[in-house]
């Protein structure tokens, strides 16, 4: 009977690796695919040969992307206007979650209501009503705008995500704190916003991936070459008659590395329950 129970555990884990593998090759295909399209030489760029590293490779799609175009620039307008919103979504959304989570004012179901309602809709049916209230402004053709945008789609869904998480998070540790002379600020800066690090995680990487690799709203606002991102810099590979396909993926994969970056540093704050035993009854 025990041998039994052994033999099917062993099958159990066999067949849950096996899964996972089979996930998990199916993930990196894509990548795989673009990685070998960007080192293709360029009389191969349509070959539908499954080789893992095509014959002739070569680096030359990436020396060009860093010598002939302006990819630095894109990038750096990138890094700008994500870490700019990303910044933004943080602050605003932690203080008006803490808000909606904590106090009691007139309007705050009403308020509640319209940020969940905003989410109803594509982020695309706010351009144009966005678009001229940034004409009025003065503001289309400018990093501002652009951040501006991605803000305000961002903002709704970090607000809720930091106002539930702080639901769980029990009162008495801020009434012990003002007890010990805090004020209310500082209880909240001291206190709860170290316990809510797995949210302002989350808050941060939705912040910074909604301006890393947006394109619709950046090619309405950011009209000057001088002041594209990464994905108007990338649309530009495109041409009516031709497109530069090793130029594509090798700037593919490179756009994709802080991304991958940036969630393994943060990866160690997504894990829920740290407020669990911090208050004893």
């Amino acid at each position: 009977m025990t041998a039994s129970k052994a033999e099917t555990s062993v099958l159990q884990k066999i067949f849950s690796y096996g899964v996972l593998i089979v996930f998990s090759l199916v993930a990196l295909f894509p990548i795989w695919q673009v990685l070998s399209i960007s080192l293709r030489p360029g009389n191969k760029l349509l070959s539908t040969e499954l080789e893992m590293i095509p014959s002739g490779a070569s680096f030359q799609s990436f020396v060009i992307l860093f010598t002939e175009r302006d990819f630095l620039v894109w990038m750096g307008n990138s890094a700008f206007v994500s870490i700019a919103v990303t910044i933004t979504g943080v602050v605003f959304a932690s203080m008006a979650g803490y808000g909606f989570s904590r106090f009691r004012f007139p309007g705050k179901n009403f308020g509640l209501l319209s940020l969940l309602t905003t989410q109803m809709f594509p982020a695309t049916m706010l351009l144009l009503p966005m678009y001229i209230m940034l004409i009025k402004l003065g503001l289309i053709n400018t990093y501002l705008g652009a951040v501006i945008m991605y803000s305000a789609t961002a903002l709704p869904f970090c607000v809720w995500t930091m106002k539930g998480y702080y639901d769980t998070i029990p009162t008495s540790l801020e009434e012990a704190a003002r007890i010990d002379g805090c004020s209310q600020f500082e209880a909240f800066y001291k206190i709860i916003l170290p316990l809510a690090a797995p949210a302002l995680v989350i808050t941060a990487l939705f912040s910074f991936m909604t301006a890393w690799s947006e394109y619709i709203v950046a090619a309405q606002i950011l009209q000057d070459s001088a002041l594209w991102t990464l994905p108007l810099g990338l649309k530009s590979f495109e041409a009516s008659m031709s497109t530069e396909w090793g130029l594509y993926g090798a700037a593919s994969i490179i756009v994709m590395i802080p991304v991958v970056i940036l969630f393994l540093a943060l990866s160690r704050w997504l894990v829920s329950g740290l407020t669990l035993g911090s208050v004893k009854g």
